[in-house]
């Protein structure tokens, strides 16, 4: 197979968010943002950290006495997770970071956060996540696009306040997927390709 430069994927990319079961943008607006109302983008991302999608898959052996190779695989595990490093310390971040477990009132000249207690608080909110990103250059040279939605994930972020003067502070990430049902796939990934 012959090398194909413009397969070559690179470039930032930008994170948006919106509540499990939020209505998805259609396919063919894949160049578009999504509709603002409902999926929030978290600004910017630490400068040399990724928006990093993972999945992964876990195949168990199969093995007989009677063999001394394995006989096969199954899938029996899928991880989907994605990472990202929040720069802008927003209190909205914040609570994305901490799967909405908090009380945000905003007020005329502040805004306060407060975490719930009590029995909610082990009940997170599960949201969606749409990356955009750049897909494989067109036969044409132009740029291309490429959206993947995660559809049901939680926060798994061990959320630091950390002031210093040399360093911004960050919202470190891991939204991990989770199953929804046998009709409907946990993430999905939409390519530009005209």
């Amino acid at each position: 197979m012959a090398i194909q430069p413009f397969n070559i994927c690179q470039g930032p990319a930008t994170l948006r968010w919106a509540p499990f079961g939020a209505t998805e943008p259609a396919d063919s607006a894949v160049t578009t943002a999504p509709n603002s109302a409902v999926w929030t983008d978290v600004g910017g991302t630490a400068d040399g950290t990724s928006i990093l999608m993972e999945v992964d898959l876990t195949y168990t052996d199969l093995a007989m006495d009677q063999l001394i190779d394995q006989a096969g695989a199954r899938l029996t595990k899928r991880m989907v997770q994605i990472t990202a490093a929040l720069e802008e310390a927003t209190l909205a971040n914040l609570n994305l970071a901490t799967n909405q477990l908090n009380t945000i009132s905003v007020q005329s000249n502040y805004t306060t956060l407060d975490p719930l207690t009590g029995l909610a608080s082990s009940q997170p909110t599960y949201t969606a996540l749409i990356i955009d990103g750049w897909a494989p250059t067109l036969s044409t040279g132009s740029s291309a696009r490429r959206r993947i939605i995660l559809r049901k994930t939680i926060s798994q972020a061990k959320v630091a306040l950390e002031y210093e003067k040399s360093k911004p502070n960050l919202f470190n990430c891991t939204f991990t997927s989770y199953y929804i049902s046998s009709g409907i796939a946990p993430y999905h990934l939409v390519d530009q390709t005209a």
